[in-house]
């Protein structure tokens, strides 16, 4: 007997099988025993990669818990420091889609370990910087690219890759490795910034990357045909591996050419850009120096970006649940909407422990709950092996929004001695984005996706 979920209560023999062994053979040689139940390779996949995109989350976290650190040893203005990470986030966003195209050419593992590498010795060499230009050219340049290899095209890489059903859900899961990595990393690192120092901080953070290289080396098949499996919930009576042979600054390009005769991918690019600005630019780059204006500790600021990353946890995996079910338009323009009213919300609040715990609480449902609905409309529109690709390109466009925020937002804090005119700003957007996602075409497959029985 099978669950849905690619569970098997039958016993079965435990270890590798050659790729080129029958598929039903390779099937239940390639299965995992936990407690007794046998259970899909991919999930084993999903869950490596998660824990890569917790450690690159709590890596991008991370420039939140060291504004104030920097403006007090350095005397840099707040706009100065929040220029770094605009060109962090911007490197970012513009590294995955020729990311996603070198993981179809190279392969996710290769990818993966130069990606984690570099965070690791960018973070670690963080700890010298002494003049502004080498905080840019480390935190914007360095890390920028190290995360873009890490990022969300990792994540639809994956899911495209090695899963057919439940495609929906992995992507939520997924994309909550951004709120898990907020939990884990934000009140350690702000802990170690009031203890020890920023410097202690970052050398946490590099050394957890550093550490995750060796597991993805040895625990990371490329495709599921190589380990002789079907993706999870793929009909097909055979594996099969498709490695692209291309250039892929040449394939990467192609797609964007290719995708920009698509209203849709304007349509989606433009909400990922208001996504992008309303969330990592705005709340993960400025919530903790907001509070701190407000007469709020940065431990307690950093605990309340936490509590968002808990919500965001449940937000995001229902969304991915959702959009196997649903309307992934009508779940775009649900978030955006609600998204909008919360930034207005903490505008004009009191900034009381009662006023910012309900910000944080729905904030925090749509943290990235537009991801898996956006995912899955790329998919639609494109195809399973230019959407990952273009995907990323959609991503740019967030971290462009990002970037805009990061800095836009410094400049705004520095002239007006505030954020309110910021936070209502990216309220205004998301609200007015709400009714723009309701113009997406609803795609091949835009109906209600059936999941897996």
């Amino acid at each position: 007997m099978t669950t849905s979920f690619g569970f098997d209560t039958h016993p079965a023999p435990v270890g590798y099988a050659a790729s080129r062994v029958p598929h039903e053979r390779a099937n239940r040689a390639r299965a995992l025993q936990i407690f007794g139940v046998r259970v899909h390779f991919a999930w084993m996949v999903a869950g490596l990669i998660f824990l890569v995109l917790i450690t690159s989350a709590g890596i991008r976290a991370t420039p939140g818990v060291l504004i104030i650190p920097l403006e007090k040893e350095f005397g840099w203005t707040r706009a100065s420091i929040s220029l770094a990470i605009g060109f962090n986030i911007f490197f970012y966003g513009f590294t995955g889609p020729f990311a996603a195209a070198a993981m179809q050419r190279f392969g996710i593992r290769p990818v993966v370990m130069v990606a984690l590498i570099l965070l690791s010795g960018a973070m670690a060499l963080s700890t010298l910087v002494s003049d502004q230009w080498q905080l840019v050219l480390v935190w914007g340049l360095f890390v920028g690219l190290g995360s873009g290899g890490t990022a969300m095209v990792l994540g639809a890489t994956v899911a495209t890759r090695w899963f057919t059903a439940r495609r929906g859900l992995v992507m939520g899961l997924l994309g909550a490795s951004a709120a898990t990595g907020q939990l884990i990393f934000l009140p350690v690192l702000a802990s170690a910034v009031a203890w020890s120092g920023w410097r202690v901080a970052a050398i946490i953070v590099a050394c957890v990357a550093a550490a995750i290289v060796p597991v993805v080396f040895f625990l990371l098949p490329e495709h599921p045909a190589d380990i002789g499996l079907r993706p999870y919930g793929d009909a097909a009576t055979e594996p099969t591996a498709r490695h692209s042979t291309g250039n892929p600054l040449a394939i990467s390009v192609q797609a964007l050419r290719s995708a920009m005769r698509s209203r849709d991918f304007w349509l989606l690019a433009a909400s990922f850009f208001v996504c992008g600005l309303s969330t990592s630019g705005l709340i993960g780059t400025h919530l903790i120096a907001t509070c701190v204006d407000h007469g709020i500790p940065e431990f307690t600021g950093a605990s309340f970006l936490a509590v968002i990353g808990i919500f965001d946890f449940v937000g995001t995996t229902a969304s991915g649940w959702l959009t196997d079910r649903s309307s992934s338009r009508w779940l775009l323009f649900g978030y955006y909407a609600l998204r909008g009213l919360s930034l207005i919300y903490l505008a004009f609040s009191d900034y009381s422990f009662f006023g910012l715990s309900v910000f944080a609480v729905f904030y925090g449902l749509d943290w990235v709950a537009t991801l898996p609905p956006t995912v899955r409309l790329t998919n639609d529109a494109f195809g399973r092996e230019e959407g990952p690709i273009v995907f990323g390109w959609i991503m740019a466009a967030h971290q462009l929004g990002a970037a805009t925020a990061a800095f836009g937002a410094g400049v705004i804090r520095t002239a007006l001695d505030g954020y309110l005119a910021a936070f209502v700003f990216a309220g205004l957007m998301c609200v007015g984005t709400a009714f723009l996602v309701l113009a997406i075409r609803a795609g091949r497959r835009d109906s209600v996706a059936k999941p897996a029985t």
